[in-house]
């Protein structure tokens, strides 16, 4: 496979950053709002010097914690107290430095909606429990800052307090499901990983320990019970392909590439036995020049006059999943079953059908298979171009052969 020609950009799923980055602009905008509301009313404070001296206080906190909020890391839980410290303390202040006549007329308090950034701090980091401890405190502050449970303050109290605790609650749940979603993602990347290992050891391995076990039965002596003990892996391996998830290995396409050529894996099936695959060259491919080898006495190959151009990487996999459909022919189709492979070249897509005057398959007998672990028609022709975007159509028909149609949108690039 070639190389990339960059590097691939890991991003960090977190679906609460926007909150983050929300909760920073809140904190900005409400600084600026309770300093021009205490600006317009520096006139009627009772000790305005006081309230001057905490806008400062909070000005400067803000000077230098105003980035404190835009990341999880970031906002720490010494942060956090320290914060809603800072607003209790102006709410309480509010008594010392405010006139009572206003305190009972119902006048903002001197951090005024500011207070409401530390809360939502709270719920944001710790969920809906740290929101409602949050936002306890502050409904009691207002309570001690207003004397009595009037009708604004308790409206006031219990819209903080309910918001605050849904934002948490909603916050838990979007934690909670963005690690289902990546437990999932992580899921299908090792059944990805596994399937592409048994499309390789269907090709390569399978297919030699079951050819030693015919040749060795077919010999006797010492040979036949080489061919049992080939016999006896090929069950295990079988076993193996279609048992659990494999963890994904580490490593680059790269290095996957180079251990299945140092292996011997993935080569496919001429006429006259198994021969090399040539590594395909890098950028367009002419996939009829990869599916030609295939043609011989009992395969007959047609295609366009001019070269059928696909990447690459798909044409390689588009041509060993016409490897494992002709290796079914042999396997299953009978002593003098002819098959016919047709290439078309679409705008939107390349087209190739495999054809075959076999007995066809039996109802039924594909999801058999399957269940015993041999994976041919699962992996290595519908798991391939699946992997492709494209599609593997089978139609068989007892009596009347099998046809294969597979189908490569344009574009397409192996995710191996």
């Amino acid at each position: 496979m070639a190389p990339r020609s960059r590097k691939t950009r890991v991003v960090r799923m977190s679906v609460e950053l926007p909150l983050w980055r929300a909760l920073t602009g809140y904190r900005v905008l409400t600084l600026g709002y309770a300093l021009a509301l205490f600006g317009f009313n520096y006139e009627e404070y009772a000790h305005p010097l006081g309230g001057a001296l905490y806008m400062g206080v909070l000005t400067l906190w803000m000077a230098l914690t105003w980035n404190r909020v835009s990341s999880p890391e970031r906002c720490t839980k010494r942060f956090l107290a320290a914060d809603l410290t800072i607003a209790l303390a102006g709410v309480l202040l509010t008594t010392l430095v405010d006139s009572p006549a206003r305190i009972d007329g119902g006048a903002a308090t001197l951090p005024s909606i500011w207070t409401g950034g530390a809360v939502l701090g709270c719920a944001i980091k710790g969920g809906w429990r740290w929101a409602a401890v949050g936002s306890t405190l502050v409904a009691l502050a207002n309570l001690v800052e207003r004397g009595s449970p009037a009708r604004d303050t308790v409206h006031n109290v219990l819209l903080v307090w309910v918001s605050s605790i849904a934002i948490g609650y909603i916050v838990e749940v979007a934690r909670a499901s963005e690690r289902t979603l990546a437990r999932a993602l992580q899921i299908e990347a090792a059944t990805r990983e596994r399937e592409r290992l048994a499309r390789d050891i269907h090709d390569g391995v399978l297919q030699v320990l079951a050819m030693v076990q015919r040749r060795g039965t077919a010999l006797g002596g010492e040979a036949a019970e080489l061919g049992r003990m080939a016999g006896e892996q090929e069950i295990a391996l079988r076993t193996l392909v279609a048992g659990g998830l494999l963890p994904a290995r580490s490593g680059t396409p790269e290095r996957y590439a180079e251990d299945a050529e140092l292996a011997g894996l993935a080569v496919p099936t001429g006429p006259a036995g198994p021969v090399p695959a040539p590594r395909p060259p890098e950028g367009p491919c002419d996939v009829a020049a990869l599916l030609a080898p295939h043609a011989g006495p009992d395969v007959s190959f047609a295609g366009p006059g001019t070269a059928v151009l696909l990447e690459a990487a798909a044409a390689a996999e588009l041509a060993a999943a016409v490897g494992a459909a002709l290796d079914n022919v042999r396997k299953h189709a009978g002593d003098g079953a002819r098959a016919w492979i047709l290439l078309e070249d679409e705008p939107d897509a390349v087209i190739v059908t495999v054809r075959d005057d076999g007995p066809g398959i039996p109802d039924g007998r594909l999801a058999d298979a399957e269940r015993e672990g041999r994976m041919g028609v699962a992996l290595s022709i519908r798991g391939r171009l699946r992997d492709l975007g494209g599609s593997a159509e089978l139609l068989s028909v007892p009596g009347q052969g099998t046809e294969v149609e597979l189908r490569v949108p344009r574009g397409s690039e192996t995710g191996r």
